[in-house]
């Protein structure tokens, strides 16, 4: 839900989706130690965030692998919100988050290029897809993104705490997480826990693969880079993502 700001990280240009997402994140998401190259103040028009919907599809179906995402329920984006556009046999469902999946305070929170591929299992479909499915419904009724911080506060949907083993896949090639990084980051395996320090699950320190953020006041994401893409390619290429303990390598 990716699009969330990963704050004091080194490794900032982490999912967007859900971002941060949430890159949900993506999540993937990016964070407030970067420089960002421009301002998205306001909702561009509403089409630049609009995808053909056999091109949507097909860009959902590759967040995760073809052996569960083939099989999966896929939403797309229509004039009012998410909806189903390919019924499912398992229970994965895959969509392409926006950029209001973002924390409230990302500058790119209006970001119309950003799209984070994603599948969710059926823990995180049950408690964190549907606080995805309305912001996309708020933003798309022409609410600002202050009203849609304040309606935050007191949603049901925002404010439930992910089920236990709620996780996701964010493998894509074709993720577009944030403008300073571009595409594609890391291919990762995302993890929704309730509201925890990432010490719970040792992450963020020299030599884990366990990175987190906070998403939401109920939600840390969890999430470990791997090495392949839905395709089966590798991703080899850059250095590999760092907790602050190891910045001084890169």
């Amino acid at each position: 839900m990716k699009g969330a700001r990963m704050e004091k990280r080194n490794w900032s240009s982490a999912a967007g989706g859900l971002a941060l997402a949430l890159t949900i994140a993506g999540a993937a998401q990016s964070a407030s130690a970067r420089a960002t190259t421009r301002s998205y103040p306001a909702m561009a028009p509403r089409d630049q965030y609009m995808m053909d919907k056999t091109t949507e599809i097909a860009l959902a179906r590759t967040a995760g692998p073809a052996a569960l995402s083939n099989d999966a329920s896929v939403l797309v984006l229509g004039a009012h919100g998410f909806e189903t556009a390919a019924p499912g046999t398992n229970h994965f469902t895959c969509l392409v988050e926006r950029s209001w999946d973002k924390p409230f305070d990302d500058p790119e929170f209006w970001n119309q290029k950003m799209r984070g591929p994603i599948c969710m299992n059926e823990a995180a479909v049950r408690t964190v897809l549907p606080m995805i499915m309305e912001r996309a419904e708020w933003a798309l009724s022409g609410a600002s993104k202050d009203e849609m911080a304040e309606r935050s506060k007191t949603s049901a949907k925002a404010n439930t705490p992910p089920a236990t083993g709620a996780m996701s896949y964010m493998l894509s090639k074709d993720q577009y997480l944030s403008d300073d990084h571009g595409h594609p980051w890391y291919p990762h395996v995302m993890f929704f826990s309730a509201a925890a320090d990432g010490s719970a699950w040792g992450a963020d320190v020299k030599g884990s693969p366990v990175l987190s953020a906070r998403l939401t006041s109920q939600i840390t994401l969890f999430f470990i880079p791997v090495r392949k893409w839905s395709d089966g390619t590798l991703a080899d290429y850059g250095p590999p993502p760092a907790g602050p303990d190891d910045r001084h390598r890169h």
